[in-house]
């Protein structure tokens, strides 16, 4: 495992990009975010699927000069088109109109149609919190979780991000549908390790904690069994019904296809309910006391994203030395 400084990595990136024909800037904001997730540590999701975020500009899915459309607006409420340009672009200014629209009316809502894949979700709601706004987002996917008490897929492992600011540090909370996430797989299966637990099923329909023998079935399982398979199918349906765009099932299954999702951005801005220092006492409170039911041994969401991320800014992004030739080479 290699160690790039983070200004490399990102130029590295930013420079693959523009010669795609990105826009320097966009190519710069575009490449920070992937390197931005591997820096926190959530390494499925963000130098690692940059060469599949590649090849999907290559076949044409990502619209590299696309940027995204408001169709409608009601109130607090908007619609956008995201023309299926880079969905990390396209989130990230979905997020931050939501924010503008909440800093205006206490809350806002972007629900964003016809976008690509958008990486890390807990990005956005980072986003949020870094603006002092509570952030929920949430994306729909092509069908790859078994509803409970099916064998195939009919569902999207939809993710679902909810953050709170907090000055001691954000509680960010960034959940897939299933256990663990297809890229969390691959990262299990890449260290030949088994699961912590059950993750999905074998073949032959057993519970099992082999990440490979779950991503050879594609029958990861879902949170909660049957809650987890409910909560899938009604975020798809709020991110359609509200975006105007797909649900799940009229997205294409290929991986390097799929596009054209439907997402949910909403912020709530705090500022506009009580005083600053109420909030953060309130929050405060809450974190404490979970952490106190057994000191050292609990963490809240998002607590290890800040230790990783100062850990990978002092000593380097860790990438497999492949990964890192591969993005040398392009």
């Amino acid at each position: 495992m290699l160690r790039v400084p983070f200004p490399e990595l990102a130029a590295t990136l930013s420079g693959i990009l523009v010669r795609t024909g990105f826009d320097p800037a966009r190519a710069d904001h575009c490449a920070r975010l992937f390197a931005e997730t591997t820096r926190d540590g959530v390494y499925s999701h963000g130098v690692e699927r940059f060469p599949r975020f590649f090849e999907m500009i290559r076949n044409g899915s990502v619209d590299i000069h696309a940027t995204p459309e408001r169709v409608q607006q009601l109130g607090a409420i908007e619609r956008w088109d995201g023309r299926r340009g880079p969905g990390n672009l396209n989130a990230w200014s979905s997020m931050a109109r939501a924010i503008e629209l909440s800093s205006e009316r206490g809350i806002g809502c972007v629900a964003l149609a016809n976008t690509n894949h958008w990486m890390r979700g807990g990005t956005y709601g980072w986003q949020a919190a870094d603006a002092a706004m509570i952030g929920i987002c949430w994306t729909n996917t092509l069908a790859n979780l078994p509803p409970w008490g099916a064998p195939v897929a009919a569902v999207g492992n939809n993710p679902l991000v909810i953050a709170v600011p907090r000055p001691a540090g954000p509680v960010v909370l960034d959940m897939a549908m299933s256990q663990f996430s297809y890229g969390a797989l691959a990262t299990w299966a890449q260290s030949g390790q088994l699961l912590p637990v059950d993750g999905g099923f074998d073949a032959n329909g057993n519970l099992t904690r082999d990440p490979a023998a779950i991503e050879a079935s594609q029958r990861p399982l879902p949170i909660g069994y049957w809650k987890g398979s409910g909560l899938a199918m009604v975020l798809d349906m709020m991110a359609a019904l509200l975006s105007g765009g797909l649900a799940t099932h009229q997205i294409p299954i290929e991986p390097l296809r799929e596009t054209s999702l439907s997402q949910v951005f909403l912020a709530f801005n705090l500022a506009k309910l009580c005083p600053p220092e109420e909030s953060a006492r309130t929050a405060d409170a809450i974190v404490e006391s979970v952490l106190a039911s057994n000191p050292g041994g609990v963490r809240y969401p998002g607590e290890q994203v800040l230790k990783t991320r100062t850990e990978n800014l002092a000593l380097g992004l860790p990438l497999r030395e492949a990964l890192w030739a591969e993005l040398r080479r392009l």
